[in-house]
């Protein structure tokens, strides 16, 4: 440990670097509680204030910039591909997504203090077409709010950081161990919790073709599309699909036969929002809502641009 503190105060601006961009990336490591102790140890001397924080800034921004482009070249894929990867359920609510559409750009400047959203405003920005110079004026001010409070947490309680700092160095071996088990139990949180989340919505759920063929037989399933007001901007719905955003199913569906086949899709990994939706559905009687495997991209697979949908659900939406 005492090799730790020495690789602290002679290499910690690249440390700071380091941890900051891995986690800014994706991984599941945080990087606050070292601007924390990089803020206490500047206090002394120990570290250099400035440039702990020119370090986070640009670890930030090269992250920031990273996934601008591919939000900018890969659209909604990224988004799905963040959603897939993550330990965090937060990345598939589509409420997530619609906190960037009302707040747009500006969303960066407090999006990394956010858990979820700081993974998806970066992408988001890039996918719904940023201009760069608008998208580096926010995603700057935002990481130089959140590097600088980590560092000015540091410096407010140097006294105390320096105690554990000092106490860690007299546990040897043991503080590296205690380090790595905290670092794994906060994974293993995540990730219980990410199943929970997951285990939550488990609901029967109907395939493409069990779809198609309810088409065929003329049963013309209602078509509910459930992502967020953003994802739907990304790309168009299913013709006649009605549209739900909100926490209730809208008026019209009120007076409709509650054994009509509803179909509910989104544009998530593992259906997560079509399945909210569909639970919320049987609570209000319609036992038949199923979320669609394999959502918008699993209709897109089987209607492809140059083919027509069917005529059965043209114009069989009902009003948003």
């Amino acid at each position: 440990m005492p090799n730790l503190i020495y690789l602290l105060e002679h290499y910690g601006v690249l440390i700071v670097f380091g941890i900051v961009l891995v986690e800014q990336l994706g991984l599941p490591i945080p990087a606050f509680p070292i601007l924390v102790v990089a803020g206490a140890l500047a206090v002394d001397g120990d570290m250099n204030g400035g440039l702990v924080l020119a370090a986070a800034l640009s670890a930030c921004l090269i992250s920031d910039f990273t996934w601008f482009r591919a939000g900018r070249h890969f659209g909604k894929r990224i988004l799905r591909l963040l959603c897939r990867i993550s330990l965090s359920p937060d990345y598939c609510v589509s409420q997530t997504e619609d906190k960037f559409k009302r707040w747009g750009p500006k969303a960066l400047i407090v999006s990394k203090f956010v858990p979820g959203f700081n993974t998806v405003a970066a992408p988001m920005s890039g996918a719904l077409g940023t201009p760069p110079g608008l998208f580096f004026l926010y995603a700057g001010l935002g990481a130089l709010l959140w590097s600088g409070t980590g560092i000015v947490v540091g410096v407010i309680f140097h006294a105390s950081v320096q105690q554990v700092l000092d106490l860690l160095s007299t546990m040897g071996s043991t503080a590296l161990l205690m380090l790595a088990t905290l670092l794994g139990l906060f994974l293993l949180y995540k990730f219980l919790e990410r199943r929970r989340f997951r285990q939550a919505l488990q609901i029967e759920r109907i395939g493409i073709d069990e779809l198609l063929e309810l088409i065929e037989q003329g049963e013309e399933p209602l078509m509910v599309d459930a992502r967020s007001a953003t994802a739907q901007a990304l790309e168009p719905a299913v013709p006649g699909a009605l549209f739900f955003n909100g926490k209730e199913p809208v008026p019209a569906m009120i007076a409709m036969d509650k054994d009509r086949h509803i179909i509910v899709y989104c544009s998530c990994p593992n259906d997560v929002t079509a399945a909210q939706v569909a639970k919320l559905l049987h609570q209000h009687g319609f036992h038949r809502a199923k979320p669609l495997h394999g959502g918008l991209d699993a209709w897109n697979a089987a209607y492809r641009s140059d083919e027509p949908a069917p005529a059965s659900l043209l114009g069989e939406g009902l009003p948003s």
